[in-house]
């Protein structure tokens, strides 16, 4: 299993990020070259994705990017972490709800090496935390499949302000909050940038999938 690992120690243009993920996808679909796993931020960014609706923007005055992912609103920046990938499922099961679960699965383990319970939801894709009776999101995902070739990706609030969320409705979910790895448990997150490349890694080399 041949996966480029890419690391970029500064913020990230998004619009640059998804060019360079749809060209890597192409690369991938033609041979020309190896999966990929790309650890980022970006600069604060709105980003809406394909079934989003005008009535969710709150602010009228904040830019959203329009792009090809699934999902609806939601927002990128400091101290967020992102996980693109670039990953060829005609080399596995062509099988995206599987894919799906073994993206909710990396994240869940890695969590749970920080001693922080969570969980997926069917009708709410992304990972949640029960916090003081509440469920809060705190790791959206969002995909795109092309030719069996899947990209875009998830990110994980970790030390991020809130603030900008009440600019939107956050991917469309008016009812439930988002919270922070941060405000969950203040402890020391600077490894889990390994350990979710090591699970990702690892849950992408089982036989089930």
């Amino acid at each position: 299993m041949n996966i480029d690992i890419k690391k970029s120690t500064k913020p990230v243009n998004y619009i640059y990020a998804i060019k360079f993920l749809e060209k890597r996808a192409k690369d991938v679909n033609l041979k020309k070259a190896n999966e990929l796993i790309w650890i980022l931020e970006h600069p604060s960014t709105f980003t809406a994705g394909k079934t989003y609706n005008e009535k969710e923007i709150i602010d009228k005055k904040i830019k959203i990017i329009h792009t090809s992912r699934g999902g609806k609103i939601t927002w990128h920046g400091p101290g967020q972490l992102i996980v693109y990938f670039v990953i060829d499922l005609n080399k596995r099961k062509r099988d995206i709800r599987k894919f799906l679960k073994l993206i909710e699965k990396t994240i869940i383990e890695t969590l749970k090496k920080k001693n922080i319970s969570s969980f997926s939801d069917r009708k709410n894709i992304g990972i949640w935390i029960k916090d003081k009776k509440k469920l809060k999101k705190v790791a959206a995902i969002g995909l795109k499949v092309k030719k069996w070739i899947v990209y875009h990706g998830f990110s994980i609030n970790i030390t991020n302000e809130l603030n900008e969320y009440k600019k939107i409705v956050p991917c469309g979910i008016k009812d439930k909050n988002i919270t922070t790895l941060k405000l969950i448990k203040n402890q020391n997150y600077n490894n889990i940038k390994k350990e979710l490349v090591k699970n990702f890694i690892k849950n992408l080399k089982k036989k089930v999938f």
